[in-house]
């Protein structure tokens, strides 16, 4: 089997990997069988030699191709780069077996390699090798800037697109990590789409000894014996860790802030900045990226939830929502946004997270509201003219906005850093007193807190049907075996973008803080 994706850097995808393959290796049952990981840069030493002992004895290779990284991370692109990555692709699919292969891909749906994209399907469709495309995020989920350089690399018509998102090649499935995505695409590709959560496994807690370790290396690196409360995440804006900043200020004042991983993509680096410098400037006790680097001598986020004293998860946007379930798998208490894609899963497998919300609403008052009004009308006009013409009147009105000059609570995610920074630079006291009122569950919740009694979401018993490693490799076996259905190419591509993109498009899932790296 071969594994593509643009990078193995920590985060959701890689985790997938290391998580599911052993288990889809064994389903497969060939012993002859072996695993050839493609990506546009190494992945790190520590990581890879791990990955090998869990497929031991079967074998492990590294293709790097630097064309299978982002677009916007190569010195070029275009006509050049898309022979350069058909050479490649031939290359690297030539030991491939028609009767046996697998090409298992990661993300392609993101955008961010569209001629990866492209020539990956030509080239599996040539050699007659299965395609499955796992689809963890999507390039229209607030991340228009990809429009621009679709058409950079040759994509001038969202047809185009379409049709290297959701090609119509008859080799070529989808596995997607929620339903509604799923529902989205089985109206178009019949017989072609499998809902693939993604898997976790209650059953094997990290060692005693290693959570120790993890205790003592927090302290070692905070230099103080203070609370963790952790936020399993890299450093993007729709994590929303400003949120999760104020949530721990208000029920745990003597807690810090932690985040995993730090900022992976140029387009993240300036929010990342702005809120390190901010909490410098305050002293506000906030740790970002505390993994990030050479992954030698550290813990693994599993021990780090274990060794945590609470979960969070505050983002805006996800495709799954794998910390609700290391939070539960490790007995640690979560606090987290309610998505509305997928909370439904997570009921659907037995989860009850009794420290859930949907947003947090803030007084008009502790921020710049007029600032505030006209620094969002100009950044989302400016987001509207990154969105394809024939879309722009599709999207609705952000929250803020809508309310026509009038002063009235707002939800902190619906606002822009600068805003949420401002936000946060009052005292916990005053804006505590000022939004305990607007948000009545959170006087429980810190009461729990004082008293060492947030809740625990217990794993139920159900869930392991659905998420354990055996069920995550009969759904893949599933959908790799399958024969896919004739689909009509002339619409279903550009019809299931255009479904999506009028989902995407609803006031509901406007955020400002998506709409540039600068807000």
């Amino acid at each position: 089997m071969t594994i593509i994706h643009y990078h193995f850097r920590p985060g959701g995808v890689r985790r997938v990997i290391e998580l599911a393959t052993p288990e889809i290796m064994r389903r497969m049952g060939n012993p002859s069988a072996s695993v050839l990981l493609a990506a546009g840069e190494p992945p790190d030493g520590v990581w890879l030699e791990k990955f090998r002992l869990l497929l031991f004895p079967l074998p492990v290779e590294v293709k790097v191709l630097p064309g299978f990284a982002y677009l916007s991370e190569q010195p070029a692109s275009g006509a050049g780069s898309a022979l350069k990555m058909r050479a490649d692709l031939q290359s690297l699919l030539a030991k491939e077996m028609p009767r046996d292969s697998l090409v298992w891909a990661h993300n392609l749906g993101v955008g961010r390699n569209l001629l990866l994209a492209r020539e990956l399907v030509r080239a599996c469709k040539n050699r007659r090798v299965r395609l499955l495309a796992h689809q963890h995020d999507w390039w229209f989920d607030s991340r228009w800037q990809r429009w621009a350089e679709f058409r950079r690399c040759g994509f001038c018509t969202v047809r185009a697109v379409a049709e290297a998102v959701f090609p119509a090649a008859g080799n070529f499935v989808h596995a997607t990590i929620n339903r509604e995505d799923a529902s989205f695409l089985e109206k178009h590709f019949p017989g072609r789409v499998q809902w693939l959560p993604n898997p976790a496994e209650p059953e094997m807690p990290p060692d005693p000894s290693r959570v120790a370790f993890a205790r003592r290396w927090l302290r070692g690196q905070l230099e103080t014996a203070a609370p963790v409360w952790l936020l399993p995440c890299r450093l993007l804006r729709r994590k929303n860790i400003g949120e999760a900043l104020l949530l721990a200020r208000w029920l745990r004042p003597e807690a810090w802030l932690v985040t995993t991983g730090g900022a992976s993509s140029s387009d993240e680096t300036a929010y990342a900045e702005k809120l390190e410098a901010a909490a410098c400037d305050h002293g506000w006790p906030l740790r970002l990226g505390i993994l990030a680097g050479d992954e030698r001598e550290k813990p693994a986020v599993a021990e780090l939830v274990a060794a945590s004293e609470a979960v969070m998860l505050t983002s805006i946007q996800e495709g799954f929502g794998l910390p609700n379930l290391e939070a539960a798998a490790a007995g640690r208490p979560l606090i987290a946004r309610r998505l509305p894609n997928i909370a439904p899963d997570l009921a659907g497998f037995g989860f009850r997270f009794p420290q859930s919300y949907g947003e947090i609403l803030v007084a008009p008052g502790l921020f710049d509201w007029s600032a505030e009004v006209r620094r969002q009308d100009v950044l989302f006009r400016a987001w509207l003219r990154t969105i394809p013409l024939a879309y722009r009147g599709w999207a609705g009105q952000p929250a803020l906005l809508a309310c026509r000059g009038k002063l009235q609570p707002v939800a902190f995610g619906r606002l822009t850093l600068t805003a949420q920074l401002e936000v946060l630079a009052r005292s916990p006291e005053e804006t505590w007193n000022l939004c305990a009122p607007l948000n009545p569950f959170l006087r429980t919740w810190k009461a729990r807190s004082a008293a060492g009694g947030l809740k625990v979401t217990a794993w139920p018993h159900t869930a392991s049907k659905s998420l354990g490693g055996p069920a995550y490799a009969a759904r893949f076996e599933e959908i790799a075996r399958a024969r896919p259905r004739r689909t009509d190419g002339r619409t279903a591509s550009l019809a299931t973008q255009e479904e999506f993109l009028r989902a995407r498009l609803a006031s509901s899932r406007l955020f400002p803080l998506l709409w540039a790296p600068r807000t």
